[in-house]
């Protein structure tokens, strides 16, 4: 199973969320998730925050159409970029 679906033309990520890195980038995969290195520290939601502004600068789409499905308080999260507008080619995600 790969760490993205499809959902309609909205995209669904499984994500391991390392915060307090030295640099925001993607990190390959960590087991049946794509790792994301985050500079936030993991305190008052900064790291979440973080996530949802470089998910919407990668799939170059506004931050109101990047959610947190689930994982507020978790390294493990559940996230849904609405029409994403790019796709990362270091990802290799394909649609359809």
């Amino acid at each position: 199973m790969a760490f993205y679906h499809w959902h309609g033309e909205d995209l669904v990520l499984d994500c391991h969320l390392q915060p307090g890195a030295k640099r925001a980038e993607f990190a390959g995969q960590h087991g049946e998730r794509l790792k994301i290195r985050i500079s936030a520290p993991p305190v008052d939601g900064k790291a979440n925050y973080a996530l949802i502004r470089f998910l919407a600068d990668a799939f170059a789409v506004s931050r109101q159409h990047v959610s947190l499905l689930s994982g507020q308080t978790s390294r493990q999260k559940r996230m849904l970029v609405r029409q994403p507008q790019q796709l990362p080619e270091e990802l290799g995600i394909n649609h359809g």
